[in-house]
């Protein structure tokens, strides 16, 4: 899908979000289905093809999503699965999270750990990540078992890798 339309949708459902009063959460949750989204082969799958009526991938999304997201976020999703644009809603989430952002003046970081995070941790992150890039960030924490230890954090296009994988592959190299 273009460019163009993405924005567009982004751009409604951020509206939408913010008329509902629940942009935070909904942005929050967003994220999080999209990340799972695009972790999953078999959920990417059901919610794309085209031979599966758009009555029944949106069942699919109401019954993952069912008490776990507010009502808002899931009428989201159906309606980007229902519209046949289930390919681009990664994409399209991860505008709506810029644009929720940047209303906040704020810079979207995507972290990615092997384990949860404490409260704590999460706190001194955003800090240090805040100190580094110079601007206050919205911290979005993703549960990666590839990382195996550390962190993976993206600000903008910096990338600052402190993974223990990526620690294992330098030490590879030199030997």
């Amino acid at each position: 899908m273009s460019d163009a339309r993405i924005e567009g949708y982004a751009r409604a459902l951020f509206e939408i979000a913010r008329a509902e009063g629940n942009l935070d959460e909904v942005e929050d949750e967003l994220f999080r289905f999209a990340r799972s989204y695009e972790s999953s082969d078999a959920l990417r799958s059901a919610l794309t093809d085209d031979m599966v009526p758009a009555e029944r991938r949106q069942a699919i999304v109401e019954s993952l999503l069912g008490d776990k997201a507010t009502a808002t976020t899931m009428q989201l999703v159906t309606m980007v699965i229902g519209s046949g644009r289930g390919r681009d809603l990664p994409e399209i989430i991860d505008s709506l999270v810029a644009r929720a952002s940047a209303s906040k003046d704020l810079a979207v970081a995507e972290v990615r750990t092997a384990v949860a995070l404490s409260e704590d941790q999460v706190s001194r992150l955003k800090a240090a990540l805040t100190n580094s890039s110079g601007h206050e960030v919205n911290l979005k924490v993703v549960i990666d078992p590839t990382v195996i230890g550390g962190v993976v954090a993206t600000v903008g296009d910096s990338v600052i890798d402190g993974s223990v994988r990526t620690r294992l592959d330098q030490l590879k190299s030199r030997l």
